[in-house]
């Protein structure tokens, strides 16, 4: 389980550049941006969120509804 205080201070490296970043807990096993046009989801495996861009860039056609749970090992 990622805690809380993680999860607060974790933004989507790929948006803080030029916005929030902010991420929202999806299934307990992913972080998905909610900047607009962005759609980078980041697994979370074995309670560490993978949180590099080529990562997220793999799940933005995946709708939330449809992400594997849990996520598919790297």
């Amino acid at each position: 389980m990622v805690s809380d205080d993680l999860l607060e201070i974790l933004r989507c490296p790929a948006c803080v550049q030029h916005a929030e970043g902010n991420l929202e807990l999806n299934q307990t096993s992913w972080l998905v941006c909610t900047e607009d046009g962005c759609g980078r989801k980041y697994p979370i495996r074995d309670d560490i969120p993978v949180m590099l861009i080529d990562e997220g860039d793999k799940w933005v056609g995946v709708s939330v509804s449809e992400l594997p749970f849990p996520p598919p090992k790297g």
